[in-house]
């Protein structure tokens, strides 16, 4: 399953058209603007479509982003009840859509501590998914290291794993430019094996669930959270082919999340990854 971010201005439904053209097997989208606090409920004629188009589609893995503004990490109040009210809300939005995953940036603890972030982004996680009627799981995405973030290291995912209360609706989502921005090295064969083998000794190889397929404007260890276009980045072909040869690694949705101009380049990176898969 090789895929984009997909737009889905105009009619969430629209996303699937949209996918069908550049040749995607799955996608990621935004369920609403991704840069502000308020948003309109979903017309009961969009739903609708979207779950037909679903079904006609044969994209056999549809995920959702998180806005960007919410910070679950956050100790301030205000920014902790609207942050969580958004999480429920989305969690809600996606059940609705039949959506099987809801990806979500972590955030900083606003140098409060790491236990604290922990606790209430497994607080605000066991909180959307309390009244939630749906099957969607939310999937916690890794960070690139910057300050006071929480889940950049593999230990921190696990503490928050350990905290949710269903842990059947409650996965990882690995992004490649924020993994080696953290400095985990994805450069060669040898590298990622010993990434990827922490990760599965921290983690769980069974919480991947989905992976961003970025590479990075970076250096190894920078924390600097620039995606760049596959192949042409600081992990380049040869270390994103030996990512894509560590065992369960292609299971997963492959999502491109770079930012694409047209068409043509969005058909260009998917070959360039279908090419790495051999």
């Amino acid at each position: 399953m090789v895929g984009l971010h997909i737009s889905a201005a105009g009619s969430l439904d629209l996303a699937f058209d949209r996918a069908k053209e550049v040749g995607a097997d799955t996608f990621q989208i935004f369920t609403r603007n991704p840069n502000q606090w308020k948003f309109n409920p979903i017309p009961p004629e969009t739903e609708a479509a979207f779950l037909e188009k679903r079904k006609a589609s044969g994209i056999r893995r549809v995920v959702d982003h998180m806005p960007y503004l919410p910070n679950l990490a956050s100790p301030q109040k205000a920014t902790m009840k609207l942050s969580r009210y958004t999480l429920n809300e989305e969690v809600k939005r996606c059940d609705s859509l039949g959506i099987d995953y809801l990806v979500t940036h972590l955030g900083s603890h606003l140098g409060a501590g790491v236990a604290v972030g922990v606790r209430n982004i497994g607080d605000a996680v066991n909180e959307a998914l309390a009244g939630s009627g749906g099957s969607t799981m939310v999937l916690l995405e890794n960070t690139a290291g910057a300050k006071n973030s929480i889940g950049s290291r593999f230990e921190e995912l696990r503490l928050i794993l350990d905290k949710v209360k269903k842990p059947e609706r409650v996965g990882v989502c690995f992004d490649t430019c924020h993994g080696w921005a953290a400095g985990f090295d994805l450069g060669s064969d040898e590298a990622v094996k010993q990434t990827m083998d922490l990760f599965e000794e921290c983690v769980g190889k069974e919480k991947l669930k989905v992976v961003h397929l970025n590479d990075a404007k970076g250096a190894l260890g920078s924390r600097l959270d620039r995606h760049e276009f596959v192949c042409q980045g600081k992990i380049g072909r040869k270390g994103l082919k030996a990512f894509l040869r560590y065992p369960g690694i292609t299971d997963r949705p492959l999502i491109l999340e770079t930012p694409f101009e047209d068409v043509a380049q969005m058909k260009k990176d998917l070959r360039v990854v279908r090419s790495l898969l051999g």
